[in-house]
């Protein structure tokens, strides 16, 4: 059955971008959120976002009528049950993400594929926990999604041939997105990665080798990185990439994952990074630096 109608469970930056994307390439999306004050403001931020796009010349005001019309409202999960597809984007906690896989198993039918944009959790444990783990599977996409073509499909232990199928199809047919099949590991390939990147990148300030601004300086020229791993750090967020690393090192025990104590000061101090407005470099509204 080819997808035309997806879901989309959380609209923080993530699912923003997730729902944006899926509704440019002319699919509906129903989005939902936690409390309907939730859903009103990440939808006016899809707005905003939209009319940045238009001011640099890279949209115009039709096809943001176009995109805004695709994406409605759904104030309960349970009128996501038309949907072919639903995509998962509530925050990096495993308590609820399952809490939001066993309510779609109340509303919907089996045969809808249940994705979960999770970069760190184990999409097994995920799946055991809803009553039809066959059609769980992991979709990662990165930030800024409709600019990175690539998506990590995870499969979990019980993720069946049929889904995986159908989802890869949904990737690269669909939506126009290159599919990576990984196998179940936390951080996957780009998670795993980048946040190592970055840690490092924090022991090298830490040990005063350089300045934040001389590294992403050093690493964005030196290596053809659109960002460099402070301002990219900023861009994920600081409590995002903390979480991860935490996930991580619970999970291999290896202490180049602990995070590094100067990213766990700024979180605690409640710079997020753009979120915020300050992070390691600070931020306009819109999210450019200052």
């Amino acid at each position: 059955m080819p997808v035309r109608k997806v879901g989309v469970v959380g609209l923080g930056t993530m699912g923003q971008g997730i729902a944006q994307m899926l509704a440019f390439k002319g699919l509906d999306v129903f989005v939902t959120e936690r409390t309907p004050e939730k859903l009103d403001y990440a939808i006016s931020k899809i707005d905003h976002s939209l009319d940045k796009k238009i001011e640099k010349w890279a949209l115009t005001q039709a096809e943001k009528k176009l995109i805004m019309n695709r994406i409605h409202r759904a104030d309960s999960l349970a009128e996501l049950n038309e949907c072919e597809l639903v995509i998962e984007t509530v925050t990096e906690d495993l308590t609820e993400k399952i809490n939001v896989l066993r309510e779609l198993d109340l509303h919907c039918s089996p045969d809808i594929i249940v994705a979960s944009n999770t970069s760190t959790l184990s999409l097994t444990e995920l799946a055991g926990a809803s009553k039809y783990p066959e059609r769980v599977i992991g979709l990662h996409f990165i930030h800024p999604v409709s600019k990175i073509d690539v998506v990590e499909i995870v499969r979990g232990l019980k993720t069946s041939e049929q889904t995986f199928e159908q989802t890869k199809h949904f990737l690269e047919e669909t939506i126009n997105k290159k599919g990576v099949m990984v196998f179940e590991s936390p951080g996957f390939i780009t998670t795993r990665l980048i946040c190592l990147h970055i840690n490092e990148a924090l022991h090298v300030l830490e040990e005063g080798v350089a300045s934040a601004e001389d590294i992403d300086s050093a690493m964005r020229i030196g290596y053809s990185f659109q960002h460099g791993p402070f301002e990219m750090c900023d861009r994920f967020g600081l409590d995002a990439v903390v979480a991860a690393l935490d996930n991580m090192f619970r999970e291999y025990g290896e202490l180049k994952y602990r995070p590094s104590i100067v990213l766990k000061k700024m979180v605690r101090a409640g710079h997020l990074g753009v979120k915020t407005g300050i992070g390691f470099f600070k931020y306009n509204k819109n999210g450019e630096r200052i």
